[in-house]
């Protein structure tokens, strides 16, 4: 429950199959082909051990942390691959970061999970369903993987509910039906119930979740202590474990994934045009300049580059933005299409004084502050560059409205 006695919105949010995926978009000959990741590089197939496996390859019984000799005996047709951590961390930042958008709470839990308390954003984006659906669809059009999210009151349900319809799964367990969704589920599905405890309940005719809830909590004290107590908190849905967020906002800014990689250079200019603004925007309205602009750009063989200038003077001019922007821009595109596109501000500083720059562009800044002032009172797009009117630049909806805790790979802080 929050502090006002309603209750919370908890996502959790895991990628399907992490190594196995990345692996498998990076190199589409694997699609449909049983991927284990884990593999010795130098032991050959008969060392190392299972750090992830396909869907294709877990029909054939292949698990997580299986030495990967028993892996070869289950599937020796399979593809076997080492693993390449600084790829997989490349990615997991990315997904981090679609998530920061949606909440200041986000916790990782791991490379490829983490919990989101999305409490507070419901008033601005929905529902815990309708945040769900978006963060997984930004996620797919970003990284082409796919998420399964579970959403709840608490961390354990949703955590749970995430399991359930793997992959690219969405679950919701609605408030006040916790007990219920966990009743027919084995009891090992709660934290805390190894192998070893689930045989001990096994003993005591104790096999689902629900007959734990059911039980007397003397009884399970005195077969395991207090834990028996806490374990039928949990059976009964009952977790008021917070989600632990890290830290203030050390950057602002907004990225657009194209649905179809584009070449098209007046497009690309728009976009950056169109996020110039909103950055600008946002800086303005938090009374914040940004010296270190940052452009992050992904072309359509997903190779992601991020280029970064830092200013003399701080600015919040949209403007100044997109000029930085597109010279960074120019630096790093070679001609090919375009998959992504983002522009960062960092290395924070209030609005204590008008730069020589700003005094010099006089005009704009008044711009920018009417268009703010319109923005705020009729909504966005109120006021329009003319040079974005009829202009594609990307699907409605996939400009992200929140800040991030962290600036990109590249940038400077």
């Amino acid at each position: 429950m929050t502090a006002g006695g309603a209750p919370r919105t908890i996502l959790h949010v895991d990628m399907d199959a992490f190594y196995a995926a990345v692996e498998q978009r990076d190199r589409p000959e694997l699609a449909g082909t049983p991927v284990i990741v884990g593999a010795d590089p130098k032991g050959g197939r008969g060392r190392g051990v299972v750090s992830t496996a396909s869907y294709e390859a877990r029909r054939f019984g292949v698990a997580s942390a299986m030495p990967i000799s028993t892996a070869w005996r289950l599937c020796p047709h399979g593809v076997y691959l080492p693993v390449d951590m600084e790829k997989y961390l490349a990615v997991s930042r990315e997904v981090m970061e679609i998530l920061g958008r949606a909440s200041d709470l986000v916790e990782p839990v791991s490379i490829d999970e983490a919990f989101l308390d999305v409490t507070g954003s419901r008033r601005a984006l929905g529902s815990g369903e309708a945040i769900a659906r978006r963060l997984k669809d930004d996620i797919r059009r970003s990284t082409s993987l796919t998420a399964s999210v579970g959403v709840a009151t608490s961390k354990l349900v949703a955590k749970v509910a995430s399991d359930m319809r793997k992959p690219d799964g969405l679950v919701v367990v609605p408030p006040g039906a916790e007990a219920a969704f966990l009743a027919p589920l084995p009891v090992r599905r709660l934290w805390g119930v190894g192998p070893k405890l689930e045989e001990t309940l096994a003993r005591i005719g104790i096999v689902t979740i629900g007959a734990l809830a059911s039980a007397s909590p003397d009884v399970l004290t005195r077969r395991l202590g207090t834990h028996g107590h806490d374990l039928v908190a949990l059976a009964r849905g009952i977790d008021d474990r917070s989600v632990v967020g890290h830290g203030d906002a050390k950057s602002l800014g907004q990225e657009r994934t194209y649905e179809e990689d584009t070449a098209d250079l007046a497009r690309l200019r728009r976009t950056l045009l169109s996020l110039a603004d909103g950055v600008g925007a946002r800086l303005r309205s938090h009374g914040l300049r940004g010296r270190t602009i940052t452009l992050k750009y992904r072309d359509e063989r997903f190779r992601t580059a991020t280029r970064a200038e830092t200013l003399e003077a701080p600015t919040d001019s949209s403007n100044a933005l997109f000029a930085v922007a597109w010279r960074l821009f120019e630096q790093v595109h070679e001609g090919r299409r375009v998959r992504l596109l983002g522009i960062y501000a960092s290395g924070f500083g209030p609005r204590e004084q008008l730069s020589l720059f700003e005094e010099r562009e006089g005009t704009n800044a008044a711009a920018d502050r009417l268009r703010d002032r319109l923005s705020e009172r009729f909504g966005d797009g109120t006021l329009t560059r003319a040079s974005l009117i009829g202009g594609r630049t990307a699907p409605p909806g996939s400009t992200p409205r929140g800040g991030r805790r962290g600036a990109p790979p590249g940038a400077r802080r």
